[in-house]
């Protein structure tokens, strides 16, 4: 076992174990999705200079995907355990399809000109800086025939932390 395997970094856990929401658009018109996907870190600047960033990471075939891809701010939520049950319904759900979002019980609220929620204990308001698909012919074999083999690949949207709401 790796040393980094042995202990337990909250990083790791945020997105892995307890998931999250990002969401894109505005007040007036948004969409959220469940993630699992993710990542946090420094990116673009010299040392004690880099940009603290989110990265997620989202299939074309999501609608929070379209609205991703046209906003210039999104945000990451995650929430305390007993709304596992809610994200794993906006999972599972399509926005094209009603308000998922009312069915799964969550409250929106604008933050940082995006759109976050009240039951969040723990919200970063992105401007995104980079979005692009993954490309096959870079990944290893056993992801592209593993993971991809009857699916398009995600596409990954890196965002500069401008803003966060931590309520933890």
């Amino acid at each position: 076992m790796k040393d980094f395997e042995k202990k337990k970094y909250e990083v790791f856990d945020l997105f892995n174990n307890q998931w999250a929401l990002v969401t894109a658009g505005d007040p007036s018109r948004y969409n959220t999705c469940t993630i699992g996907w993710g990542s946090l870190g420094t990116i673009w600047g010299g040392p004690g200079r880099g940009r603290a960033i989110a990265t997620v990471y989202v299939n074309p075939e999501r609608y929070t995907w379209e609205f991703l891809k046209d906003s210039e701010v999104f945000t990451v939520a995650f929430f305390p355990p007993e709304y596992k049950k809610a994200l794993g319904y906006l999972g599972t759900h399509s926005g094209r399809d009603g308000d998922k979002i009312a069915a799964a019980g969550l409250t929106p609220k604008p933050l940082g000109g995006g759109v976050s929620f009240e039951e969040a204990t723990l919200s970063f308001v992105c401007r995104k800086l980079y979005q692009a698909p993954f490309d096959r012919e870079g990944m290893a074999d056993e992801i592209n025939h593993g993971v991809y083999e009857n699916w398009q690949p995600h596409w990954m949207f890196v965002g500069e932390i401008i803003e966060t709401e931590d309520r933890r």
